[in-house]
């Protein structure tokens, strides 16, 4: 006897809950890369390092910022390329350490 497929799970979630968890993962991270990045700025602004150290981490968190809102809007492909972005400027900053 062959069952019916109504009886068995479905692997597959509503597209706009999926839309909505993106949108949240996005506006998330950014905001806590954003953070992450304003306190590094802080602490190496602190210590006796070049002027440029600071600035790349507070360069950084902002485009994480604006990755943050944008994720918040639904643009969540430029969100993540943007998520990128910062972070990468915040270690090559870390590299002039």
């Amino acid at each position: 006897m062959s069952g019916s497929s109504d009886s068995e799970p479905h692997d597959y979630e509503d597209p706009a809950h999926e839309a909505r968890r993106a949108r949240w993962t996005a506006a998330g991270t950014g905001a806590l890369l954003t953070l992450a990045g304003l306190a590094a700025s802080a602490l190496r602004s602190t210590g006796s390092t070049t002027t440029l150290v600071p600035v790349a981490y507070a360069s950084g968190a902002t485009v994480c910022a604006l990755a943050s809102v944008l994720g918040a809007r639904g643009r969540t492909r430029r969100a993540l390329w943007l998520l990128i972005a910062g972070l990468l400027v915040m270690a090559i900053g870390d590299q002039f350490d």
